[in-house]
């Protein structure tokens, strides 16, 4: 297959084996396999082995964390890239350097260069899976860039992930909840014990707060990797609040570390969540050898002032009638958040309390059929109770059934559940109940994000 235009060598990627879009995928050694990851990084010269890197995981805020570590890194004058999962609109999302996602012909380039090694593991029964592929393309294109430092998000769990070949200066564990039940395990206890075998000997690790369980494997596995531990809530503090800034809400907030005193930082991503990521973030920072010695205070404020991260909890003044093509009309705006389990979902309730209080809303969900379904929609009956919920699909093969949820919904509960075919129809249902004044809430579902943000960008 001849890979001599962008279009071919995406089709040429997308026909590898990608988990992202399966339901019931088998979670082992087999499925996930480091050892197939480390062979083919081999074949294309080792290129993490030339990274320093910082590697987030987490089942909450690793990708916010993610971003605030890449702006203060560019903010330092640093060379750096940033690898993420998954993308909501465009496929070059995920691989960045500096400000930029890797351009088409880039990547058309690199696909083409591992098409040999890529057909000869096929032909040894040895297939990568997509999300495999795509993490060496990431690696080669960042060692060829020259980065002085990559920041890379776990895919999922992370003893398992593709990005776990990494040995990077520092490892970070973010906020933790059931998530990925089926792959990763049931309970917190399980699911740290997955999230801290990214811990590798002697390499600082930073963890967010934990639940007691999750808490003793993280201890337990530095102890035994000798690796240093650092906790947001123990070794790094914060203050933080709501805060308004040039028509961007956010939080304005003190973080303290045993190094330094970050004063009046305003990030602009709302809920206090978002603090407990930047104390991680700041903290990864004074640990990742290239950026430590240039992190200062200042430049810390100046790049939490520049943060974006799309898809969590972005607001979008008259997002409605941008989403839904009416012409002439300001209509409601719109919140975008990929909360998609129960805790995330009840974090961006509360943010969207403490933001929007008052302000009359409304939701549109959608989730993947092996998510935590009823755990998520109770949490929308029990925290906001009286609000209206239109249940949609995403595009996803993954997806739940609108039937379904309105059901689950109901069962715990929730009062007014609607259904409708598409995001697009749910959401001229859902501002029907709000009035041009409201306040639509997208979420359930990064991939729902996506294809709002297609509409709205």
């Amino acid at each position: 297959m001849e890979l001599d235009t962008y279009e071919a060598a995406l089709q040429y990627l997308f026909s590898a084996t990608d988990y992202e879009k399966m339901r019931h995928v088998r979670y082992n050694a087999d499925t996930f396999s480091l050892d197939r990851m480390r062979r083919l990084l081999e074949r294309m010269g080792s290129p993490e082995r030339r990274l320093r890197s910082v590697h987030v995981a987490g089942t909450k805020g690793k990708g916010s964390t993610a971003a605030m570590v890449h702006a203060m890194a560019l903010d330092a004058g640093l060379r750096v890239g940033l690898y993420t999962s998954p993308h909501l609109v465009d496929i070059r999302e995920r691989i960045r350097v500096g400000a930029d996602e890797i351009p088409p012909e880039s990547l058309r380039r690199l696909i083409a260069g591992a098409q040999p090694i890529l057909d000869r593991m096929r032909a040894e029964d040895d297939p990568p899976t997509f999300f495999e592929i795509f993490t060496a393309l990431a690696f080669r294109h960042f060692a060829d860039a020259a980065v002085d430092l990559a920041v890379v998000e776990v895919g999922m769990g992370g003893r398992l992930d593709a990005t776990n070949v990494l040995v990077p200066d520092v490892s970070v564990i973010t906020a933790l909840s059931l998530d990925h039940t089926q792959q990763l395990g049931s309970t917190l206890a399980a699911i740290a014990g997955e999230k801290a075998g990214i811990v590798k000997p002697g390499v600082p690790v930073v963890s967010q707060p934990q639940p007691a369980e999750a808490l003793a494997v993280i201890e337990a596995a530095c102890r035994e990797a000798a690796a240093p531990l650092v906790l947001v809530g123990r070794h790094v503090t914060y203050e933080w609040q709501p805060a308004e800034e040039a028509g961007r809400r956010g939080g304005r907030l003190t973080v303290r570390t045993p190094a330094a005193v970050y004063e009046d930082l305003f990030v602009p991503l709302m809920g206090e969540h978002q603090a407990l990521n930047a104390c991680a973030a700041i903290a990864a920072a004074e640990r990742a050898g290239p950026l430590a010695a240039r992190l200062t205070p200042e430049r810390v404020r100046a790049a939490f002032g520049r943060v974006e991260w799309p898809g969590r909890m972005e607001f979008v003044t008259g997002g409605v009638a941008r989403a839904c093509g009416w012409a002439g009309s300001t209509g409601p705006d719109l919140v975008l958040d990929g909360a998609h389990n129960r805790a995330s979902v009840e974090r961006l309730v509360e943010a969207l309390l403490r933001h929007f209080y008052g302000r009359r809303m409304a939701v549109v969900f959608a989730a993947a059929a092996d998510k935590d379904l009823d755990g998520m929609v109770a949490a929308l009956a029990e925290k906001m109770p009286g609000v209206a919920v239109v249940f949609t699909r995403s595009a996803n093969p993954r997806a739940a059934e609108p039937d379904d949820l309105a059901a689950r919904f109901a069962r715990a509960g929730g009062r007014g559940g609607e259904t409708a075919a598409d995001a697009r129809s749910a959401i001229e249902d859902a501002a029907a109940h709000v009035g041009p004044e409201g306040l639509v809430v997208v979420c359930g579902s990064l991939y729902l994000v996506g294809e709002v943000k297609k509409y709205v960008t």
